[in-house]
């Protein structure tokens, strides 16, 4: 049966914590996994630009045996010429066996899901959601901290329009004894409907604080973002806003000597490049722990719809 994920709450936590388990074999046992997916093609459809998403899902078929096809921006694609979502997955599912989508339009790659004869994994859609960032950063927690639970997690920038944002408080949600420490400038504070969704409704305690050094010596994880340019609609409001946190060494006198520094990548300049080598960066680490969890997912779907 064919299944996509659109979502990080499409997969259960069991099926998640498969997966991480599926990514730590992979990195145990890389050479078990490299002809897994011979004569697969995964199709990359990104109409929005990408560095790590798009090559890391592409490294991730090559390093199962597989190919890729896609292209890199709409203009290159038939998008350009008018051609509908919808469209566009029927076409392509003539073509590969699995379709990766990233798409300005929070629920474009829905639409393809509905419309695609093969399975479609969700690369980020607009501020809405990006799963498969959020399965990087679980299996980052999970490795850094050897749990998933009772965990303060502090979530530090753009809280609005962060979409990796959105999927992780969705994610660690799920798990027992979480607490979230939300830090942000009053405009991009996480939305009500996020809050009203998630954290309410499963009775998840957070704070919502515009100080992120007095809530420092608390956090378990600290996960930077960039505030977004793409997503603002005038010059001023992001130039006012793009640098209300930077994080440097002296920031750092008064967290736990085991905190977990994530960043979705890219950054601009909200962590200082003096903290790369502190032992409790984690950043660089999630780019690689992403690179496993595509391959991951890509089995499960592809096993799924009987492909593989």
């Amino acid at each position: 049966m064919k299944r996509s994920l659109i979502a990080i709450q499409d997969f259960s936590v069991e099926e998640l914590q498969e997966l991480m388990d599926t990514a730590n074999d992979i990195i145990a046992n890389p050479s078990g996994y490299s002809e897994l997916c011979r004569g697969k093609k995964i199709a990359t459809l990104f109409f929005e630009p990408s560095t790590r998403t798009r090559l890391s899902f592409e490294a991730a078929m090559l390093e199962l045996g597989g190919a890729v096809i896609g292209f890199s921006e709409a203009q290159s694609s038939s998008a350009a010429k008018g051609e509908s979502v919808a469209d566009t997955a029927k076409v392509i599912s003539c073509y590969a066996d699995i379709i990766a989508m990233r798409h300005p339009k929070e629920g474009a790659p829905l639409v393809a899901a509905m419309n695609a004869s093969i399975p479609v994994i969700n690369a980020g859609d607009g501020g809405h959601n990006h799963p498969t960032q959020t399965l990087a950063d679980l299996l980052t927690i999970y490795r850094e901290k050897g749990r998933l639970g009772n965990l303060t997690v502090g979530i530090c920038g753009d809280l609005k329009f962060g979409r990796t944002v959105h999927s992780l408080i969705a994610a660690l949600s799920r798990y027992e004894g979480i607490r979230f420490v939300l830090i942000s400038p009053e405009e991009l504070k996480l939305p009500s409907y996020v809050k009203k969704e998630i954290l309410k409704a499963n009775n998840i305690p957070y704070v919502q604080t515009t100080d992120l050094e007095a809530v420092m010596p608390e956090l378990d994880i600290l996960y930077m973002t960039r505030v977004q340019r793409e997503r603002f609609f005038n010059e001023e409001d992001y130039l006012r806003l793009k640098d209300s946190y930077i994080l440097t060494p002296e920031r750092l006198y008064n967290a736990k000597k085991d905190l977990c520094i994530m960043h979705p990548l890219p950054r601009v300049n909200e962590i200082s490049v003096a903290i790369d080598d502190d032992p409790r960066a984690c950043y660089f680490k999630q780019v690689l722990y992403g690179k496993y969890m595509r391959m991951a997912l890509i089995l499960k779907l592809l096993k799924e719809a009987g492909t593989l």
